[in-house]
């Protein structure tokens, strides 16, 4: 059975970017499995589109090729890469969106695409997800191995995520996303947290570690353990960044 293969995208639906994609990979592999992940992501935001990646990959079964393209540079100096990490693929640009994946990854191997005979003949300066990314992704789902793609890339791209701040009573986070519903997710693992924790925001405070969405009243923010494995801080039935300025420090008294 052939691998599945995602994708995730700053392209949206109005357009044909996603279509070409889809049209790249049957022409090489009819028998493909597509599963659209997002092609919402905002525009050139690359951060958003690694967290994305982070979020979802290891739900799906080894093998799966992940294309991920948000790619403002395009045409520019950076490589179009495929990295082989753990039980995964993953096809797109070497911007930093992979910047999860060697973080947390145990093995880790990025090949530059560029062998000619496994992307399109005739590849525009404006559009890789359709004439590198798609046809390397179908190639791979027919059995081409990663290192025939092309050579071995050095010092892939990762974009600087800053680490709380721990020490023995305190810890001192930021915000690093905003969801669809406006919850705001931190860098910090909520797994440092207590159920009594305290949160200040400038001059905002949360107490305590809610165990859903609803354990506030309507309206009524709350910090929650999100599904990321990040603390996060929400509203019931409201949006946290209406709240909070995402560019405030968070302080946390554990």
């Amino acid at each position: 059975m052939n691998p599945i293969i995602t994708l995730t995208t700053d392209f949206g639906l109005k357009d044909y970017y996603v279509g070409a994609m889809k049209g790249v990979i049957f022409s090489i592999n009819p028998d493909a499995r597509i599963i659209d992940i997002s092609h919402e992501i905002p525009a050139h935001d690359v951060f958003y589109g690694a967290f994305t990646l982070r979020n979802l990959y290891r739900y799906f079964p080894e093998g799966t090729i992940h294309v991920a393209v948000v790619d403002p540079g395009v045409g520019g100096k950076r490589k179009p890469v495929v990295v082989r990490a753990d039980r995964n693929i993953f096809v797109g640009p070497d911007n930093g969106i992979f910047t999860f994946i060697y973080r947390e990854s145990k093995s880790v191997k990025v090949v530059e695409v560029a062998n000619s005979q496994y992307v399109l003949s005739n590849v525009s300066s404006t559009f890789h997800g359709r004439d590198i990314f798609a046809p390397a992704a179908a190639h791979l789902s027919l059995g081409v191995s990663v290192e025939d793609l092309g050579k071995r890339a050095r010092k892939p791209v990762e974009l600087p995520i800053k680490e709380p701040i721990v020490s023995k009573n305190e810890i001192i986070g930021e915000f690093i996303h905003e969801d669809i519903f406006g919850n705001l997710v931190t860098n910090i693992p909520s797994s440092l947290l207590r159920p009594e924790s305290i949160f200040f925001i400038g001059k905002t405070v949360v107490k305590g570690l809610s165990k859903s969405y609803v354990d506030a009243p309507k309206g009524k923010l709350l910090a929650v353990a999100g599904s990321a494995g990040f603390l996060e801080l929400s509203v019931n039935r409201g949006r946290a960044s209406d709240f909070i300025e995402k560019s405030k420090k968070l302080r946390v008294k554990i």
